[in-house]
């Protein structure tokens, strides 16, 4: 077994796999790899494959590759690769040679989609009338004028273009003001389907649906009504298929419904969240395997794959992030409690191989292990407690909360929260909570904080600290408490509900409901169907005065989804009380920077919660300095 523990600095040792692409003779899988380059201060993405029984090989070396997508022969392999720093589409032929870049969009093009008959590929890719001038004046009518990672749109859209593969000519095929979610072609070749909002009041109200354009162009057909919201639309063989809320239930799960001539059919009726994969929310888009559709969706904390009938066909402590499947086998990336990903391969009889593993190599990793927690109103809530078990008596705790609300922890590696295994190798239990709100246990369970953020959720988190200081692990004078996005919310409201906290780390926080819903790129929408008519009851700047806790604030400069003026609310109502704060922002950080960001970003931020706890709380062999 390896003794030396992990370290922040392993970043820079780090590999994860992604988007995994089985050839369509099942005989080998293009996945995208990315690694984080300290020179540079990027995070590197290149193109790799494996297939069994051999070494994984870089087909391409980045520095910025990603999306590798077979054309229906397996011949060539299409992929992104930045052109004058514009993504385009690129066509790799497998039997040798460079290469060429198919696309010269001006803003760049979008993950390529192969036609049935290879002859064209379609993507979604921004689009806009005349030259962007970035020192112009922003004029907006309505709400979207911005979004997270992009920033001001000035007015750029989200088009469906078509490109020759033969002559490299392109067509937009759709026009207006709508952003178009990724195309999927007809059986046939001749229409694309792709989600969209056309609604007028489409800022206003959460709206999506799904439409079908000729290939040539034209006006796009609406295929779905008004009760059902949209997010995702495939052509599975012969069946037209759709991820989509409930317009009803607008923040309740998503499911997978077929549309036919008597209108949407709901494909699954199990009581799970349907993941098509998001950066934070691992899954995967619906695919044809044989006959049958396969899926993604939550149980508990872990991403699984089902059919349609709601049993698993790849299942276990394992997170699924990325799907892909042909000739009767299924590539997928797999988190597991010692790797942040690893390529595998499930073959028709059940067998599954790994075929390219990343491991942190000679580090020794400690397992989050499962906990079910009775709260006080007889709720049972699961937890994930991270230790040296080797270690007796109680210690320091950290209470890490997750975002959303309605995301969930999973006891994996994910190489994001790298001070997680740096603090419990220094005598520290990293507590990580699924409390109510959490995505994987029901709907009901994930609805349970609409409109009562804060107030449904607190005591599923406080509850599972006193049944460890109970126990004997935790010290009731040495606990903490962080989180990202809802948990930096959340770090922000418990220290107005309790002293308990010597240090707060709240990151990405939201601190003023208020001014967040006029604010965030999302405000709008989360103000009326999540949070409702009472923001200022709801918001820890309301309660400010409260607060002796000391706190650390880390927030991304240009974040959108949780605006840096809400850490900065937060930072100067606990400065003008004299509790001990500071505020770190990061120059150009989005909301995802800790998931995507620099590689020094990400490393700070790390690193700065380790420092802030140690300031704060003592730990055996390293007193705390109170000043």
């Amino acid at each position: 077994m390896p003794s030396a523990t992990l370290t922040i600095d392993d970043l820079y040792r780090l590999a994860v796999p992604g988007d995994p692409r089985l050839r369509p003779d099942g005989g080998a899988v293009a996945y995208v790899l990315v690694t984080a380059d300290r020179e540079a201060d990027e995070n590197r993405s290149e193109i790799w494959l494996a297939a069994p029984g051999e070494e994984p090989r870089r087909l391409t070396r980045g520095p910025r590759d990603s999306c590798p997508r077979w054309s229906p022969d397996g011949r060539t392999l299409a992929f992104l690769r930045p052109v004058d720093g514009r993504p385009q589409v690129h066509l790799l032929p497998m039997d040798g040679g460079e290469p060429r870049v198919l696309t010269a969009a001006a803003l760049g093009a979008g993950a390529p989609v192969w036609s049935p008959d290879g002859g064209r590929i379609a993507y979604a890719g921004p689009y806009a009338e005349g030259e962007i001038d970035p020192h112009a004046p922003v004029v907006a009518d309505r709400l979207g004028y911005k979004a997270d990672g992009a920033g001001l749109l000035r007015g750029i859209t989200t088009q469906l273009f078509v490109a020759d593969v033969a002559t490299g000519e392109t067509r937009r095929i759709t026009s207006g003001d709508l952003h178009a979610g990724e195309p999927s072609w007809s059986p046939d070749g001749r229409r694309l389907a792709f989600t969209a909002s056309l609604d007028d009041d489409r800022d206003l109200v959460v709206s999506a649906a799904a439409y079908a354009v000729d290939a040539s162009g034209g006006k796009p057909e609406r295929l779905t009504g008004e009760e059902l919201v949209c997010t995702g639309v495939w052509w599975l063989g012969g069946r037209l298929v759709v991820s989509a809320l409930d317009a009803a239930r607008p923040m309740g799960h998503t499911r997978l419904y077929e549309l036919g001539p008597g209108g949407p059919r709901l494909l699954c009726e199990i009581d799970r969240n349907v993941m098509t994969g998001a950066p934070g929310y691992p899954g995967a888009p619906p695919r044809l395997h044989g006959d049958e559709i396969v899926f993604c969706a939550r149980d508990g904390g872990f991403t699984h794959l089902y059919r349609l009938d709601g049993t698993k066909l790849i299942g276990g402590e394992q997170v699924v992030a990325g799907v892909s499947a042909a000739a009767g086998r299924i590539a997928y990336v797999a988190a597991t409690p010692y790797s942040a990903g690893d390529v595998m391969l499930l073959d028709g009889d059940g067998a599954v191989t790994t075929l390219a593993a990343y491991e942190p190599e000679g580090v020794r990793l400690f397992p989050a292990k499962a906990r079910t927690f009775t709260v006080a109103d007889g709720t049972t809530v699961e937890g994930f407690v991270l230790r040296d078990e080797t270690r007796t008596g109680p210690g320091p705790l950290l209470l890490d909360v997750h975002g959303g609300p309605h995301n969930a922890w999973a006891p994996v590696f994910d190489g994001v929260h790298l001070y997680h295994q740096v603090l419990a190798a220094r005598g520290w239990t990293v507590l990580m909570v699924n409390p109510r709100g959490s995505d994987g246990y029901g709907e009901a369970f994930y609805t349970a904080v609409h409109r009562a953020w804060g107030v449904a959720d607190t005591g599923d988190l406080l509850g599972p600290i006193d049944t460890l200081i109970e126990e004997g692990v935790a010290d009731p004078d040495r606990l903490a408490v962080t989180g990202y996005s809802y948990g930096g919310y959340m770090s922000c409201w418990l220290t107005t509900r309790t002293d308990r906290f010597k240090a707060a780390i709240p990151g990405g926080c939201v601190s003023d409901l208020t001014s967040s819903s006029g604010t965030s790129d999302l405000g709008h929408l989360l103000a009326v169907h999540e949070i409702g008519e009472r923001p200022a009851g709801l918001s820890p700047l309301t309660y400010a005065d409260r607060v002796r806790t000391p706190t650390l604030l880390l927030h991304g400069e240009a974040d959108d989804r949780c605006p840096v003026g809400q850490a900065e609310q937060w930072f100067a109502a606990l400065r003008a009380r004299r509790v001990p704060v500071r505020m770190v922002r990061y120059p150009g950080a989005s909301h995802l920077f800790i998931i995507n960001g620099r590689p020094s970003h990400r490393t700070d931020y790390n690193e700065r919660i380790v420092t802030w706890l140690e300031q704060w709380i003592p730990t055996a062999g390293r007193p705390g300095s109170q000043s």
